[in-house]
């Protein structure tokens, strides 16, 4: 199909302010012409969206599209039944404007996000095209093993309480190659413990520098990029220096550790909206009616820390990639990171560069990102303008993913 998008002040993902209103032409799923007014082929779909602005399609570098915030139906459903139930929400995230996520650990402990990417690709789902760690490799009593909540005679390799558990280097390397062979994209590992898990805290580093480097060496030996669960600091060093690619929250990272990533050239994955939001909220009973009381009070712990963090992220020049834990909250919210990260001091043409050009770049998908004759039709469009009101990226109303279109006004 050929289609001709008329009338939108487009914005390429790359510069520093929307280009002005131009038309896009789209040819067998390739952008083949952006000009100030192109003449529709014979034959071609012609589609206003005068008032609108149109960029790249968003990337969320980090979702759980399997998890939900109400864990239960999580460890009593079978793999399948979570798979099906997933299938919405990826249609959800893919209308919300996100054509590309990178999904961070599934919800079971066998590889049913590995099964959805491979549907969607094949065409027989909607949603998002999908990047996948499957599980989180981690130390036993850390972020990933979550068999403490369970009584003593009951603690083992249970679904979800232990699902990639592994200790000391040769483990690590076993358990790194297992999730190659099933096909993962991305390796992902903890390496400080949570808010949601039981049995650590956010500031320790569970795994030593040997057994990061052990990872991520053979993450690599296999051509996989790693990538850590992480907040503390020193377990933020201790993956830069192991050879990350980026850092998944880094919430409590000092500004010396922020210009270490820098100079290093890794990547952040701040998801601010969640981490915030509870920090944000720790004083509100009604908030955390029904949550964990742990997790309130580790919150409650590391609450300043959390707020002085954002503001050295946007005061820094580390390179932003967007993405936002959704999974903790409703995967249909994760348009909230853009305004989260604008409330920290984050500049909106940042903020939208973390979820298009910067996100391609951290994912090596060099054919994203950008809008430009030659690359991949991934467009979306929204009614007004994000620069001056970010809030607007939650009202995405039209999608345009491989140049088929899933959503227009």
């Amino acid at each position: 199909m050929t289609t001709l998008l008329t009338g939108a002040i487009v914005w390429d993902g790359l510069s520093d302010t929307p280009t002005g209103v131009r038309d896009i032409l789209v040819e067998k799923g390739r952008i083949t012409e952006i000009a100030g007014k192109i003449p529709g082929p014979d034959g071609a779909v012609v589609i206003d969206l005068s008032g609108h602005t149109v960029t790249p399609g968003f990337m969320d570098c980090h979702t759980h599209v399997t998890i939900t915030p109400a864990i239960f139906p999580v460890l009593t459903r079978s793999a399948a039944a979570t798979a099906l139930a997933t299938i919405p929400v990826l249609r959800t995230m893919l209308l919300n404007g996100f054509t590309t996520i990178r999904d961070l650990m599934t919800a079971d402990a066998g590889y049913n996000t590995l099964d959805l990417r491979d549907a969607i690709a094949a065409g027989l789902i909607e949603g998002p095209r999908m990047l996948v760690a499957p599980h989180l490799i981690s130390a036993r009593g850390g972020h990933g093993d979550f068999s403490g909540v369970l009584a003593g005679e009951y603690q083992g390799p249970h679904r979800l309480m232990e699902l990639a558990s592994a200790d000391g280097c040769d483990e690590i390397r076993s358990r790194v190659r297992t999730e190659v062979r099933a096909g993962a994209d991305w390796i992902k590992f903890g390496a400080t413990g949570g808010f949601s898990s039981p049995s650590d805290d956010p500031a320790q580093t569970t795994y030593s520098q040997e057994e990061m480097d052990a990872l991520v060496a053979t993450a690599r030996d296999l051509g996989r990029h790693a990538t850590p669960h992480c907040y503390g600091d020193e377990g933020v060093r201790r993956a830069v220096h192991a050879g990350v690619r980026s850092i998944e929250h880094g919430n409590l990272a000092t500004a010396d550790t922020l210009q270490l990533m820098i100079d290093k050239g890794v990547y952040l994955v701040p998801t601010q909206f969640t981490t915030l939001d509870d920090a944000r909220h720790v004083d509100d009973d009604a908030f955390w009616a029904g949550q964990p009381a742990v997790k309130r009070r580790k919150y409650a712990i590391h609450q300043k820390a959390l707020l002085d963090g954002a503001d050295q992220v946007a005061d820094s020049d580390v390179k932003i990639a967007f993405g936002t834990d959704a999974g903790m909250f409703p995967h249909a919210e994760n348009w909230k990171e853009f305004p989260t990260m604008v409330s920290t001091g984050i500049t909106p043409v940042r903020a939208l560069r973390a979820a298009t050009s910067v996100a391609a770049e951290l994912l090596g998908l060099d054919d994203l990102g950008v809008l430009a004759p030659g690359r991949t039709a991934d467009v979306i469009a929204m009614p007004g303008d994000p620069f001056t009101d970010i809030g607007i990226t939650g009202e995405v109303d039209f999608v345009m993913k491989e140049g088929v279109v899933h959503k227009r006004p």
